[in-house]
């Protein structure tokens, strides 16, 4: 008898702790779920476990156990204390307890979902990654996803999941695996390539912004109050943060003729404000104005923020140099900054181990936990989702990861079928998707010249092809010591 399969009768009790599935044990009591075991590869984090944590205490029908998992114990132990402060804070409405593990084995064990969110390398590789190639002319806004410096932390992240995926199977292999990593269609490829019977996907809130412009969009021409993104239905298609909308609704009133409207009457882009010049060229602002340009090239929305959108196309389009990433209102990210922020981060996580500063419960607005929720048996969710193409976009190559809505329910996850992407981007994701294939198959062979032929081919590698070589060596020798498994 599975337990997801349980019907629950109002104010009837069922405790079925004594039913197993896999490794899942769990006590159902009128509309909740408790002695859930969650293992966090990443556990260490100073960002993403702390919005779980705000997330998870924030849900009043699910609760258990948190493992945390990191190479970095310490930092592990950091966030046990701090995720077991969450217990106490205001608004707190589950039981959460928080531990961190020495091994990987204590931490997946029995797990019945496993977070994985973790820095592949440091920042210093990351710095390479994203700057590098500046020597040549090629400028990259985010570095982590595609481009050369995507494609070279894939080369030291992909190993890693190749490892996790084999710990899933030892460990946990009944378990539902969210990752967040970057790149991610990569990441999601490798866990199912090693272990083709996981039950995993990747989550990414690129879409959700997507949601939420046209729904102030929609607040402004049909001046209707409280438009939330969710009342915004979407149909995305693509690969991760290079997803488009080929149906857009509010109320079934199909958004495409206002949207084309909405982007000819903002030729400057949009941030529901003002434009302010000061937002607009800091690392992280932006006035959709990207977004804006590509609707009006090719017809479809855009779907993901215009700093990793124009990672994907042509390199002279938008990135050609700061002052063509200035024309278009959105930043680049320096590294630096990241370094900085993590200076700053430690010593939040530092306050707030002592109690200097709270922790606070603010919800994230991201969908992990509430897709826990579904897969539970304890609400229908339809949401974008990163998963092996297995027909729900007939044009692309079944197998490749791509981007669609999915609709999860007890202990399922069905991909919903999105159609076949419009001929008029066709040739810009079809591009994307085969060099995502051709980096996938070349780090699982450890093919240096098949993972080279990918990254000349990128749309941002706008230099020659010695010139492409000598960079990609270059990258390569600075995160030499992540990439000991290739031979060079």
């Amino acid at each position: 008898m599975s337990i997801y399969n349980i019907v629950f009768t109002q104010n009837l009790i069922y405790n079925v702790s004594n039913l197993k599935k896999g490794a899942i044990d769990m006590t159902f009591q009128e509309h909740k779920v408790s002695d859930i075991k969650i293992a966090y590869i990443g556990g260490g984090s100073r960002g993403w476990a702390w919005g779980l944590m705000s997330d998870l205490a924030s849900c009043d029908d699910i609760s258990g156990q948190v493992y945390l998992y990191d190479i970095d114990l310490e930092a592990a132990k950091h966030n046990e204390i701090i995720g077991n402060k969450f217990q106490t804070a205001e608004g707190a409405k589950s039981i959460w307890q928080y531990h961190a593990a020495a091994t990987a084995k204590e931490a997946l064990t029995g797990a019945d979902f496993v977070i994985i969110s973790i820095l592949p390398g440091t920042f210093d590789e990351m710095e390479s990654d994203v700057h590098t190639p500046e020597k040549y002319g090629i400028y990259q806004s985010v570095g982590d996803s595609t481009g050369p410096g995507g494609i070279v932390r894939a080369m030291r992240t992909l190993p890693m999941f190749e490892e996790f995926a084999n710990w899933i199977r030892t460990y946990c292999p009944n378990a539902w695996v969210i990752n967040y990593t970057n790149p991610m269609t990569l990441c999601v490829k490798t866990l199912y390539r090693v272990f083709p019977e996981i039950k995993a996907f990747g989550c990414c809130h690129e879409v959700f912004g997507t949601q939420k412009l046209l729904a102030r969009m929609v607040k402004e021409k049909f001046g209707i109050e409280n438009v939330d993104r969710q009342d915004i239905k979407v149909n995305p298609v693509g690969v991760n943060h290079f997803t488009w909308l080929t149906k857009a609704t509010y109320r079934n009133v199909d958004l495409f003729p206002y949207y084309a409207q909405f982007c000819e009457e903002n030729p400057e882009g949009y941030t529901g404000e003002k434009v302010d010049q000061n937002w607009l060229n800091s690392f992280f602002g932006s006035a959709e104005k990207v977004k804006m340009d590509l609707f009006k090239k090719f017809g479809w929305i855009a779907a993901a923020g215009d700093r990793h959108l124009a990672e994907f196309c042509e390199g002279k389009w938008y990135l050609e140099n700061p002052q063509r990433v200035a024309e278009m209102h959105f930043g680049l990210t320096p590294v630096s900054w990241r370094k900085e922020d993590l200076k700053n981060r430690l010593e939040s996580s530092a306050k707030k181990i002592s109690g200097e500063e709270a922790v606070k419960i603010n919800g994230t607005g991201e969908e992990g936990v509430n897709q826990i929720r579904a897969l539970l048996g304890l609400c229908d969710l339809v949401t974008n989702v990163n998963i092996p193409n297995s027909g729900q976009i007939p044009n692309l190559p079944l197998g490749a990861v791509v981007e669609t809505n999915a609709a999860f329910r007890a202990n399922s996850m069905t991909p919903v079928a999105a159609g076949e992407i419009p001929a008029s981007i066709y040739p810009l994701i079809a591009r994307i998707c085969g060099e995502q294939e051709q980096v996938s198959e070349g780090i699982a062979e450890r093919d240096v010249k098949k993972i080279f032929a990918a990254f000349l081919n990128d749309p941002l590698v706008t230099c020659n092809t010695q010139e492409a070589k000598t960079l990609f060596d270059e990258m390569c020798q600075n995160t030499a010591k992540y990439l000991s498994m290739y031979q060079f």
